[in-house]
């Protein structure tokens, strides 16, 4: 009998140790690890949790095998600790994927995720639902609006939503002199980093806490947050990391992991963890780079072949660049890796050409990343360093409506402006009579209120107020989802908040300019706002705001939906390739907006922050008002204040040079042209 006790109490001592085994996990390195992968993750020679690497638009995930059992009897979380070393590597300083995130599940595996901003956790339609039962501990590179996060570089508790919690810039504590002193970090700078994740089932609170790799634990956490998990997770959840990447390459590592249920996690063994890997070749020694063309160039044959190959080497990749350049340095491009992108700009790699110049597709030789590279010409000197650094301000705007600005190249008599490449090319050509690919209506309603909301960043929310000044459909790209972004910033001017606008040259496109600005010549928001309301009826009515061949009650198209409004019949203007296929309310919603934004007076239009809440409900639309009431919508009616205001100020737009002759726009018979006539004779000088 007592044997048999025996033999009893030695496999219930044996079950026990392997449950409590299955309870914690440490990984120095995943080299022998029997971790579930999916997406585009993947376990490198050496180790490294590899969850994406250099690839665009997508998602990785690395989960442990086994679940875990995180509730106890009564039904409440018990506590529970780990902690994991990691790595983010970018191929440029300022761009990088949408980062990490440590993740509890339900089960390995997140259907219906979605990489960019989702960071493979989550999707639109499922963010913040209660029944995800997702607790998630974020290292965000990129901030999201559409999720109010607070930067580009922070830390979030996630529950069933992108939605942080609580978050805060990536830093840690420091005893420095016996005074705690937070000292920031940058999740982006490619260097190893620890985190740890502790959640006390007693006191119902989680801290989260970053350091340098070999740096202790910090006492104070970066993050607490109280909060009961028991309603949050299930009694038997997966671990696990997720990561994805946007329109940027990145790539993003995990070195090491432990885990514990109820007790801190085991510290990691950091001398046994494997290194970062490489990804960008290593640098030559400077014997090889300087000494041996050193010693080469004083032998009499090779001097003068590499002096004659230099020469002609010189001129095909001649380019203009000035001493006060050198402050733009990581914005500017060497035309060499452009010419070489665009295979030496040939008619194959072009995507369309306009009046401010050509755009050519082209993937860069170094990093292989996807550009749009446009050619301008620029035959003065006149005010180039201005322009230049107003480009550069330009490419640091951030915003998943808009179209990323990367940098410059100068040239001889050409500017390159290159830009992140759209895929779907511009919104333009998906609804003027394309057979095939025309937009459906869903579609082009998220397009104008993707558009609003990059032109309230623009104007209200960076940091110095810019206006773009050529918004129309042309200029706004698809992306691979088929979001709108605002692209095409070679018109656009900045100014202080707070300060007045100087007067500047009439540019743009006939039909989007707002008749204030053949009067003054200044670049507003309310120009801008003047052009989204052309550009809303464009999209809306699949025409241009002004078509010279068609009826002369339809030639302006402001006209003929006024005309439709005041009938009762505002549907009438919509586009026929939709038919029925839209919705009424948001139709009649977005042709009224239109309306409203081409107010002959600047004041009577909406800023940019109210026309988003009307495109989302939060507000309801003014009221149109008639012509009788002294504020026509007729273009014709603008068009004409401008005519008789350039004849007033004629002999100051002849210094100019903007505008042309008043003395010729006369008719044959000696009578006024047409609007129509007036307006073309513009576009000659304006486009």
């Amino acid at each position: 009998m007592s044997s048999k006790m025996g033999i009893a109490v030695f496999f219930f001592f044996i079950l026990v140790v392997k449950s409590a085994a299955s309870e914690n996990f440490t990984y120095n390195g995943f080299r022998s690890a029997n971790l579930i992968l999916d997406g585009i993750a993947d376990i490198t020679s050496s180790g490294v949790l590899e969850l994406t690497h250099r690839a665009k638009i997508n998602q990785g995930h690395g989960w442990h095998p086994d679940p875990m059992t995180f509730k106890n009897s009564n039904g409440t979380v018990i506590s529970f600790s780990t902690t994991f070393v990691f790595a983010i590597v970018s191929p440029y300083p300022n761009l990088t994927g949408h980062g990490i995130a440590l993740v509890v599940a339900p089960q390995r595996g997140l259907p219906g995720s979605l990489p960019t901003q989702y960071l493979g956790l989550f999707n639109e339609s499922n963010n913040g639902n209660s029944t995800n039962h997702v607790f998630a501990v974020e290292l965000d590179t990129v901030q999201g609006d559409q999720f109010k996060d607070i930067n580009d570089n922070h830390v979030g508790i996630d529950i069933n939503s992108l939605f942080s919690n609580i978050s805060a810039s990536a830093a840690y504590h420091a005893n420095v002199n016996g005074v705690d002193e937070l000292k920031n970090l940058t999740l982006t700078s490619g260097l190893a980093m620890q985190l740890w994740v502790d959640y006390d089932g007693n006191e119902k609170v989680i801290n989260v806490t970053l350091a340098p790799i070999k740096v202790p634990k910090p006492q104070k956490p970066l993050l607490s947050l109280k909060y009961d998990l028991s309603s949050v997770l299930n009694e038997s959840m997966y671990v696990g990391f997720s990561s994805s990447t946007g329109s940027v390459p990145s790539s993003h590592f995990v070195l090491g992991w432990s885990f514990s249920m109820g007790g801190p996690a085991p510290p990691l063994s950091l001398s046994m963890l494997p290194g970062i890997p490489r990804l960008f070749p290593k640098e030559l020694p400077k014997f090889v780079t300087i000494g041996l063309p050193i010693l080469f160039s004083f032998m009499f044959v090779l001097v003068i072949s590499s002096f004659y190959y230099a020469m002609l080497r010189k001129r095909k990749y001649e380019e203009l660049l000035e001493d006060w350049e050198s402050d733009y340095g990581p914005h500017r491009f060497k035309y060499k890796d452009l010419y070489i992108a665009t295979r030496g700009f040939r008619d194959e790699e072009l995507l369309g050409a306009g009046g401010f110049g050509s755009v050519y597709r082209g993937v860069l030789p170094d990093t292989k990343m996807e550009v749009a590279v446009k050619r301008v010409s620029h035959e003065s000197k006149q005010g180039i360093r201005e322009f230049i650094s107003e480009i550069v301000s330009i490419g640091r705007l951030r915003h998943r409506n808009l179209v990323t600005l990367l940098g410059y190249c100068r040239r001889k008599r050409e500017l390159l402006l290159v830009y992140d490449f759209m895929p779907n090319g511009s919104l333009d050509k998906h609804i003027h009579n394309v057979p095939g690919v025309a937009l459906n209506w869903k579609q082009r309603f998220h397009v104008i209120k993707g558009v609003a909301s990059g032109l309230l960043y623009l104007h209200e929310e960076w940091e110095q107020v810019v206006i773009h000044r050529d918004i129309k459909a042309s200029n706004v790209m698809l992306d691979s989802e088929f979001n709108g972004r605002l692209g095409d910033f070679g018109l656009a001017r900045l100014y202080d908040h707070g300060t007045d606008p100087q007067t500047t040259h009439i540019v743009g496109t006939i039909g989007y300019l707002a008749p204030e600005q053949y009067r003054v010549g200044k670049a507003t928001t309310w120009a801008d706002v003047f052009a989204f309301g052309a550009f809303v009826l464009e999209v809306a009515c699949g025409r241009r705001p002004i078509e010279p061949q068609a009826q002369h009650s339809d030639i302006y198209l402001v006209d003929r939906v006024f005309s439709c409004w005041k009938r009762g019949n505002i549907a009438e203007a919509v586009d026929p390739h939709l038919g029925n296929d839209y919705v009424a309310e948001e139709m009649e919603l977005v042709l009224k907006l239109g309306l409203i934004c081409s107010n002959v007076e600047p004041s009577m239009r909406p800023s940019m922050r109210q026309i988003g809440q009307y495109l989302k409900g939060e507000a309801p639309l003014p009221e149109i008002l008639s012509p009788a009431a002294g504020n026509a919508l007729s273009f014709e009616h603008h068009v004409n204040i401008a005519l008789d205001d350039d004849e007033d100020d004629d002999e100051e737009d002849d210094s100019e040079g903007l505008l042309s002759d008043q003395s010729t726009n006369t008719s044959a018979s000696g009578t006024r042209p047409s609007v129509a006539e007036s307006v073309l004779s513009k576009s000659l000088i304006l486009l």
